[in-house]
């Protein structure tokens, strides 16, 4: 956003937390960027604000934006379909449309109120770039079977994931021949967690390689065979890739309680969500093992064939071409004037 020429107020990796513990540590940074962004609005005559993801902030910030009389459009809605339904009754006076990701989730946000179109999903504007392209800039060769690593765009996901995912790759390693591997880093990581990502991967010889913020992992996830991805964007990607999707998470023992208790979702990975069935693999929590990483990245490869006919399904799930970036826009112009009163 900065790069494209956005006055950031704050930054998200200052805040951005998963889990109860986290967020508690986090919350005076959480609470003063909201401030600041309340303050901005006020004095800068803003006249619309598009809210992306970021749900309990958001669901903050909507209600003082709309009482300063600013349109609130929110762009990828809370996950209503896995956890705290209710939601949608509380959001429904201070949000003014909400931009949908999945198809289904339009129908069960119309249901609580809101204006709710869907747009599509951004991941199908990555422009994904060939096998022989992508293999070329990342230093594959085109004789080995291929996985990526992605441990995630958060630093604390990194830490959680990265040390299996690099001991998963690495036992299978040693039991088959002609396995090459790349550690693919968000564009969104601070500077300390790449290092120590960097000296992680360098111990296990698993080269590295710095994600373009404006091409994103998608354009590259075509290279290989597998990919073995934190749960979230990166493994609708990867699926969109035909970069067979193996998921990970692991959250504190708190938080996993509490999700436990609420979440009522059967799947986590947008792939299965939107397939409605487990066609890839899952790994959470005590299953976040080398051992058990190695056997799922295992099972994908030997399954290929199978597996990218379901990632050929999940494109096919998301129904027809759209360019989400487009229609957002759109949404916004009518609410935007210029210091004269017409609209732009």
């Amino acid at each position: 956003m900065e790069a494209a020429g956005v006055s950031l107020v704050g930054d998200i990796r200052d805040t951005t937390a998963m889990g109860l513990g986290a967020v508690s540590m986090r919350a005076p940074r959480i609470l003063l960027s909201g401030a600041r962004l309340v303050r901005a609005a006020k004095n800068d005559g803003i006249q619309a604000a598009l809210l992306v993801n970021y749900s309990d902030f958001n669901a903050q910030l909507a209600p003082m934006l709309h009482r300063l009389g600013i349109h609130v459009l929110w762009y990828g809605a809370p996950q209503i379909w896995a956890w705290r339904r209710g939601r949608g009754a509380s959001l429904r006076p201070h949000v003014d449309r909400m931009a949908v990701m999945l198809p289904f989730e339009e129908r069960l946000w119309r249901d609580q109120g809101l204006d709710a179109h869907y747009v599509g999903h951004p991941a199908r504007e990555v422009a994904v770039i060939t096998r022989s392209e992508a293999r070329h800039a990342l230093g594959l060769t085109n004789l080995a079977k291929t996985v990526a690593i992605l441990p995630g765009s958060r630093p604390h996901e990194v830490d959680a994931l990265l040390d299996p995912m690099l001991a998963g790759v690495d036992r299978l390693r040693r039991d088959r021949a002609s396995i090459d591997a790349r550690v693919l880093l968000a564009p969104s990581l601070d500077r300390a967690t790449r290092d120590r990502a960097r000296a992680r991967a360098a111990a296990y010889s698993i080269p590295t390689f710095d994600v373009n913020a404006a091409r994103g992992a998608g354009a590259l996830l075509s290279a290989f065979d597998v990919a073995l991805t934190a749960s979230g964007t990166a493994a609708l990607e990867a699926a969109l890739a035909r970069a067979t999707p193996v998921i990970a998470y692991k959250v504190g023992l708190l938080t996993e309680v509490v999700a436990r208790a609420l979440v009522r979702t059967k799947h986590y990975a947008l792939p299965n969500l939107l397939l409605g069935r487990r066609a890839f693999p899952e790994l959470l929590q005590r299953d976040v093992t080398a051992r058990g990483i190695a056997g799922a990245v295992a099972h994908s490869l030997d399954n290929r064939a199978e597996l990218t006919a379901e990632c050929d399904a999940v494109l096919a799930a998301l129904g027809e071409q759209r360019t989400p970036s487009v229609e957002v826009a759109a949404m916004l112009q009518p609410w935007l004037t210029d210091l004269s009163g017409a609209r732009r």
